[in-house]
């Protein structure tokens, strides 16, 4: 959101979800780490006096979750060159519905209780702030309790989604097996994606689907979320990517219930 112009965001998201039929599930964020030093100012963009470049993002995100809403803001011009509806003006076009399908992406507990006091969805992904030096999954979620604690806090009517990535190869071809054996001896790694900021990093499961099927069961965070979101190889091909996706539903997701 850093890069974002808000106004601008609400009306692609809006001409973007009713092109889709009311489908569009967009989850946002501050930004990750970046290819250049402060980016965001090549877009004309700077944090106010005593703002973060954080900050910066976040604020941004609540003009964007306001403008969502659809109600007027703007002072009609009194000569418009077409007939304007009467009152205050609002962003066009406008997607009944959309802003309750806005994810934001957390790397940290404190941000992911900010996503829920504020309405969004949670998306958490392969990593987040090391918080505590536990392992990534039970860390996660810790994150996703503390999400629905503050949601359920700060009453929202509506029930709280949470989605959690995961790289998950079921081992079921020689392919498989050579494109990802090693994997699943991985584990969890820790580093730095910012230089203030330690960070761990959840392992891939990569196994035979009767193993796999055992560790994915024990995966904490999968458990405390709604929604389990699949990264691919995308490098390797729209063939191998539907045989990775096709495996998991046919050997895996059974077993487990996911649906």
């Amino acid at each position: 959101m850093r890069y974002e112009n808000p106004m601008y965001m609400v009306e692609d998201a809006g001409a973007a979800d009713l092109i889709s039929g009311g489908r569009l599930q967009l989850g946002i964020s501050r930004g990750s780490p970046e290819q250049v030093v402060e980016g965001w100012r090549y877009f004309g963009y700077e944090p106010a006096a005593g703002e973060t470049d954080a900050d910066m993002g976040r604020k941004k995100a609540l003009e964007f979750l306001d403008k969502l809403k659809g109600e007027g803001f703007a002072e009609p011009n009194p000569y418009p060159m077409f007939p304007n509806p009467p009152g205050l003006l609002r962003l066009e076009p406008h997607s009944e519905g959309l802003r309750e399908r806005i994810w934001w992406g957390a790397a940290s507990n404190a941000t992911a209780v900010w996503a829920a006091e504020n309405g969004m969805n949670l998306q958490s992904s392969t990593l987040k702030f090391d918080e505590s030096g536990k392992p990534f999954h039970i860390q996660q979620a810790e994150q996703i309790r503390l999400y629905k604690e503050a949601w359920k806090k700060a009453g929202h009517q509506r029930e709280a989604r949470v989605s959690v990535s995961r790289s998950i190869f079921a081992l079921v071809t020689e392919q498989d097996r050579l494109y990802f054996g090693q994997q699943g001896k991985a584990a969890d790694s820790f580093g730095y994606i910012e230089a203030d900021k330690r960070a761990v990093f959840g392992k891939s499961y990569a196994a035979e689907p009767d193993q796999l099927i055992k560790e994915l069961a024990n995966d904490e965070a999968i458990r405390e979320a709604d929604t389990l979101l699949l990264t691919i190889p995308n490098t390797l091909g729209v063939d191998y990517n539907v045989h990775v996706l096709s495996a998991i539903l046919e050997h895996v997701a059974p077993a487990l219930g996911w649906r």
